[in-house]
């Protein structure tokens, strides 16, 4: 069974450290697992793929252009007449999966055009997150494409309502939503508990991860835990900002700005942590599926996150963890101090959830859920 994954997003590097990244690899390593012949088709990089995906087979795609936005997109559109030949050139395919991307509509009309089964996996709202946090200067066109792809595609995998939603606005003819999912195998519980009682946070620093309002809640916090420490494995934009909320705050020496981390050490990482913690900004759309979540629960921690979204159907409270309030410094801290000073409930919880992924959430099940019912051969379809 041969399989395109197809990833044209210059900004997700297949062997990169953020969570979209770290999607990529999951779902090739499935449908190494399931049998599959795999080619990638992405943009280079200067690392290699991880070992356990050796078997896949990398055509990179052109390097990302440099210079001015419109440039950048000139250079997107005309990439797919190069996708679509190196697609062509290295066929032919059972089944064309591909991570949508802005102004990408070559991966899901090869397929349509020679009736090969295709899948157009949609992690976000691109057009309206490209317009809100970025610049997108030819919106006419990237939304032609949009729609070009997601009509295409004989099946729409969406991680949320919200994002299932925003594929069936640009003429989706089949969605599924499925959430993310984790590899629990990656992750040990720790044996119990060691102090000092440390928050944890995983996640790019941009504007709708809240950190600065767990920052704010820290500082509450360590009024009745004075050793409560903050862990923070992730970079982004909103860093300078973030340390210099926690120095002005008193908090530099209780606040560890790890920065970005590779996969591999993301479970030691996690080890560190008594809670794990996804805060969310209430004004801020929310179509997420967090993989920060999944993972927390997979290491055995309690998770806090806010009440966005269908984020309670994920934490089960108080299954696995707790909803607050978005934007609520002071209900955040309230969450936190009882669990630190009930460590035998965020052990609890840290072992049902934990539970549960493992039962419910394995990548290999997210790629199942994914390609159950479509028309493909046995070793994939099953």
């Amino acid at each position: 069974m041969r399989v395109a994954y197809v990833s044209t997003d210059p900004g997700i590097s297949p062997t990169g450290t953020k969570g979209a990244s770290i999607h990529v690899r999951a779902i090739l390593g499935a449908l190494l697992r399931m049998g599959a012949e795999v080619t990638l088709f992405a943009p280079p990089s200067r690392a290699p793929l991880p070992e356990d995906l050796a078997a896949v087979t990398w055509v990179p795609l052109p390097k990302p252009a440099k210079g001015a936005p419109e440039v950048r997109e000139r250079a997107l559109i005309a990439a797919n007449a190069r996708l679509a030949q190196a697609m062509e050139d290295h066929g032919p395919f059972d089944l064309i999966y591909e991570r949508h991307a802005l102004f990408s509509d070559a991966a899901m009309q090869f397929g349509a055009a020679r009736r090969i089964p295709s899948v157009l996996e949609v992690n976000a709202p691109l057009l309206e997150e490209q317009r809100r946090h970025r610049v997108l200067q030819n919106s006419d066109e990237a939304a032609a494409r949009a729609r070009s792809s997601i009509s295409a595609a004989d099946r729409i995998i969406a991680v949320s309502d919200a994002v299932g939603a925003y594929a069936e606005g640009f003429g989706a003819r089949s969605v599924k939503v499925v959430p993310n999912g984790v590899d629990a195998d990656r992750f040990a519980v720790p044996p119990g508990f060691r102090p000092p009682f440390t928050l944890g946070f995983v996640g790019t620093l941009k504007p709708w991860h809240d950190v600065a309002c767990l920052i704010d809640a820290l500082t509450l916090v360590r009024r009745s835990v004075r050793d409560a420490r903050l862990l923070v494995v992730g970079d982004g934009p909103e860093r300078a900002a973030l340390e210099a909320q926690a120095r002005e705050g008193g908090l530099a020496d209780a606040v560890d700005f790890h920065g970005a981390a590779p996969s591999q050490d993301i479970p030691a990482l996690l080890a560190r942590m008594h809670v794990g913690l996804a805060p969310y900004r209430g004004g801020d759309p929310f179509y997420f599926s967090p993989l920060k979540i999944y993972e927390y629960m997979a290491a055995g921690l309690p998770v806090l996150v806010s009440d966005r979204g269908n984020m309670r159907d994920v934490v089960l409270p108080p299954r696995a963890g707790a909803v607050v309030p978005p934007d609520d410094p002071a209900a955040l801290a309230e969450a936190i101090i009882h669990l630190a000073q009930n460590p035998s409930v965020g052990r609890a919880q840290g072992q049902r959830g934990r539970a549960h992924v493992i039962r419910t959430a394995s990548w290999d099940h997210v790629l199942r859920a994914s390609l159950n019912g479509l028309p493909l051969p046995s070793v994939l379809a099953a």
